[in-house]
């Protein structure tokens, strides 16, 4: 039973990386050679001459440095935020607490698409659009209800006598809140903040619709771009791109793994 069970550990394993294997051996071939019909069989190795290219053509380096802003400063804030509204709604029983949360969380029950229009209509008018700052805000607001709803729910299990006996001894508000909630809830903020920056990494609407010059664009909407008619690159070079643009995921899930474990069970410490 012992080995069945290992057997299809290995198997889904296999076929989960099966997509990863064609993407980087596809990655690494020569683009005039480049063919489709030997796409499972590595052939030849050119991923370094294909990175080289993927950052030449595309405006690929401007991209990252956007995008690196944008996933680090807005869950950031977001999550900062995210902290706050859940303390001042649980710890501190802000009036009509539920009411504000619902507000809040109702940021995230309209589908994305139903904004863009408004989103485009009001960034031009303002000036925001195309810049970073624009895009730094609409990442923040975008990531701030999801942040709440958690936080809000990690709060709840924290009893309220750790407040009073706070307030007892003479801490201050401020204190109570970056003193010992936001040390107690460290795995929870580095779980929402994985996701929140794999999102804005990962995202390709906000960046098409708000966002148009090289160095304000999103990685993913650079690599979007690259693949369309005129966007002048071969596919291996498109797909080294691709390799480039997914490595920062992988290596935040590395780096921050224990935390992400941790942040997931958020009742079991």
């Amino acid at each position: 039973m012992k080995s069945l069970r290992y057997g299809i550990l290995i198997v889904l394993g296999l076929v989960w990386l099966m997509p990863a294997y064609l993407l980087i051996v596809n990655a690494a071939k020569d683009p005039l050679t480049f063919t489709s019909k030997e796409s499972w069989i590595p052939t030849d190795f050119h991923l370094l001459e294909n990175f080289a290219a993927a950052f030449e053509l595309s405006g690929l380096g401007d991209s990252i440095v956007s995008t690196l802003i944008y996933s680090i400063v807005s869950p950031t804030i977001a999550v900062l935020v995210g902290a706050a509204a859940g303390f001042a709604i649980v710890a501190l029983r802000l009036r009509h607490g539920f009411t504000w949360f619902v507000v809040i969380f109702g940021g995230s029950v309209f589908p994305l698409q139903m904004i863009l229009l408004p989103l485009f209509d009001a960034y031009s008018r303002t000036g925001m659009f195309d810049t970073r700052f624009g895009m730094v805000i609409i990442y923040t607001v975008i990531s701030i209800p999801f942040s709440a709803f958690v936080m809000r729910n990690f709060f709840t299990g924290v009893a309220h006598s750790t407040f009073e006996a706070a307030v007892l001894d003479g801490a201050t508000t401020w204190k109570i809140f970056t003193r010992m909630y936001l040390p107690m809830a460290s795995s929870a903020l580095v779980a929402i903040f994985i996701l929140q920056a794999t999102f804005v990494w990962n995202d390709l609407l906000l960046g098409l619709t708000l966002s148009q010059s090289d160095d304000v664009r999103p990685i993913i909407t650079t690599l979007s771009g690259m693949q369309s008619t005129y966007g002048g690159a071969q596919m291996s070079t498109v797909l080294a791109a691709a390799v480039i643009v997914s490595l920062p995921t992988v290596v935040l899930f590395l780096c921050t793994q224990r935390f992400f474990n941790k942040g997931l069970a958020l009742g079991q410490y």
